[in-house]
């Protein structure tokens, strides 16, 4: 029997519909891979192989996977943000890039709205985000409502898998309709009153791009949690930019109250952004108070 390789695009009540050269087919696992006590047997992501019966035999080793919402080889998390209605929240934008490099995936900023705000705001909105550069995450601003920015964008994501994340409102569902024409989710408005988006994305689906790759809208993202980091040493790793050049007076400094820190000093000298390494600090706490007892 010939093999079929693809990427389960979306999978429901058992069955898993896998795009193949632009086809889809809908499959089943096989044997051993169908293990009733295994939620992450085969997931939204992964790369599959399977027979002309539609019987998924293989699934391929996973680049990365994030569980919610449950999908896997994801390329970019694209971190969106809204310049106002929401009002852009930096602590939550960080804690997503937290997320992003804890689970192996590129982050790349978007701010959308863009056509809501002054010049001015905009300028103080990059200054705020100015050290992206120094980790090397791309920013794009962009409006829907004017379609600026989308098609620097579409170019970006091609043939990647890349998903969306980000509080509610913020336009995630706007942008994806752009970026796929035929694609039709629900578009949801900001609730004046409560200042906070609507929820319109029901489930966890790859949705092809008409220029190669796919897109994700991942709702759970919308009320994102700290990712479960074990210790110290491994939420530092999660901080690229605190890798400076020469090393701390102690070889276990957790760069807080150790002197003759190197990251500190670089604080100091602004070469790492204060603002990313009080986050640090609050993150620090949060992990040692809830997690590290």
């Amino acid at each position: 029997m010939s093999y079929i390789k693809g990427v389960v695009t979306t999978k429901i009540k058992g069955f898993y519909y896998v795009a193949s050269e632009g086809k889809t087919y809908e499959c089943r696992l096989r044997g051993v891979l169908k293990r009733r006590d295994r939620k992450d047997n085969c997931i939204v992501g992964d790369i599959v192989e399977f027979g002309e019966d539609g019987a998924i035999t293989a699934v391929h080793e996973r680049s990365n996977m994030i569980n919610r919402p449950l999908v896997a080889n994801i390329d970019y998390l694209v971190i969106q943000f809204a310049a106002v209605d929401p009002k852009l929240d930096y602590e939550r934008l960080n804690i997503l890039m937290l997320n992003a490099y804890y689970y192996n995936i590129k982050p790349v900023v978007v701010i959308n709205k863009v056509d809501l705000i002054s010049p001015e705001e905009l300028e103080e909105i990059k200054e705020k985000l100015e050290y992206l550069k120094a980790l090397d995450i791309d920013l794009f601003f962009i409006s829907t409502y004017n379609n600026i920015g989308i098609d620097r964008i579409k170019d970006y994501i091609k043939d990647k898998i890349t998903a969306f994340g980000g509080p509610s409102g913020v336009g995630k569902s706007s942008i994806l309709n752009l970026l796929q024409d035929n694609m039709e989710l629900e578009v949801g408005e900001t609730s004046k009153k409560l200042k906070r988006g609507k929820h319109t994305t029901k489930g966890t689906t790859l949705l092809p791009l008409d220029n190669g790759g796919f897109v994700i809208d991942t709702p759970g993202f919308s009320s994102i949690e700290h990712p479960p980091v074990e210790d110290v040493r491994r939420l530092i790793s999660l901080f690229p930019e605190f890798e400076v050049e020469g090393s701390c007076k102690f070889a276990d400094c957790i760069h807080i109250n150790e002197p003759a820190c190197r990251v500190k000093e670089a604080v100091e000298r602004n070469e790492i952004s204060r603002d990313r390494y009080e986050f640090f600090l609050r993150c620090y706490e949060k992990y040692k108070l809830e997690r590290w007892n």
